[in-house]
């Protein structure tokens, strides 16, 4: 059965990019939920390379600020949470627990290409899964690139070897009076062949 107008609505037609945020805080339960959430959405083989380190604190955060590009500092900084969506490039030694597949892990171990397009693949898509996660609860989510990918892995990554794709900014958005920026027609975007 498909979802009603009012679940569209909420995840996809009303939601918007925040440009500020209330202050109202996001729970550590409303994070786990949230991950709950993402973690059955479908992914390749149900290999879940995403991995994710949630800032916080306003701590964790300032120390998110020298790998963010000047655009993106106020955004974070007063966002109540954000995301650093990674990926494992090791995901395939979880595939024995994820899997039933006999010998999977052989697979990507051994060819270091298919393991990082499929880790990266798969990781992008459960941030996006994230970021629905996130309306279906109530929070706004705002997505963003600009930030130095490789001092943020230095930084907060380090000791798990995962790899930095994007942040997402978590939190409830001030509502917005401007209208939605233009997208693209199915015509424009789309080939049914």
């Amino acid at each position: 059965m498909p979802v009603d107008d009012s679940a569209l609505d909420l995840l996809f037609r009303d939601a918007r990019t925040p440009a500020r945020w209330t202050g109202e805080p996001v729970s550590e339960e409303t994070l786990r939920v949230l991950y709950d959430l993402l973690k059955i959405a479908p992914t390749s083989g149900n290999c879940s390379p995403g991995r994710f380190v949630f800032l916080t604190t306003q701590d964790a955060k300032e120390r998110l600020r020298p790998a963010l590009s000047e655009g993106n500092v106020e955004k974070a900084l007063a966002a109540p949470v954000v995301v650093i969506v990674a990926h494992d490039p090791l995901f395939f030694d979880q595939l024995s627990r994820l899997n039933p597949e006999p010998d999977l892990r052989s697979w990507f171990a051994a060819d270091v290409g298919l393991s990082e397009e499929t880790a990266f693949r798969n990781g992008s898509l459960q941030g996006a899964y994230l970021i629905l996660a996130a309306r279906a609860l109530g929070l706004d989510a705002l997505p963003m690139s600009g930030f130095d990918g490789a001092l943020v892995e230095d930084t907060f990554l380090a000791g798990e070897g995962w790899r930095a794709n994007f942040l997402v900014c978590l939190g409830h958005g001030e509502p917005l009076d401007t209208p939605r920026a233009a997208r693209l027609q199915f015509d424009e975007a789309c080939r049914l062949l």
